[in-house]
């Protein structure tokens, strides 16, 4: 998995941020190993909006890029470390979910005299 871009929005991104989303993206190019072309990660990180104090104003986004199909994940939470994990676990769930669906695709089994 290759990370495309990784953007920061209202927010500057530093090197314990981008290590940290490297190591969460780690976790998510295990399950992504098995496909061919190379898939595309983008993501975005940032403040929400400047002038509150209180509520989830940090957003993290993922948006990947596989053979056929496109996930989008989108978090929102008080905490930007606690966004990216909750971004992740949301694309770790989408990701597994399609890889089920490729393996029902490739094991239905055609009835003689149903073709």
């Amino acid at each position: 998995m290759r990370i495309i871009s990784l953007k920061g929005t209202s927010l500057e991104i530093t090197n314990a941020i981008q290590s940290y989303v490297e190591e969460k993206v780690e976790a998510l190019s295990k399950i992504c190993s098995s496909f061919d072309p190379a898939d595309e990660l983008r993501i975005e990180i940032g403040k929400v909006t400047q002038h509150h104090a209180k509520g989830p104003f940090f957003r993290a986004e993922m948006l990947l890029h596989l053979p056929g199909k496109e996930l989008m994940a989108s978090q929102e939470s008080e905490d930007l470390y606690e966004a990216i994990d909750k971004v992740k676990d949301q694309m770790r769930r989408q990701l597994s979910e399609y890889k089920e669906k490729l393996k029902d695709r490739s094991k239905k089994v055609i009835r003689p005299g149903k073709e």
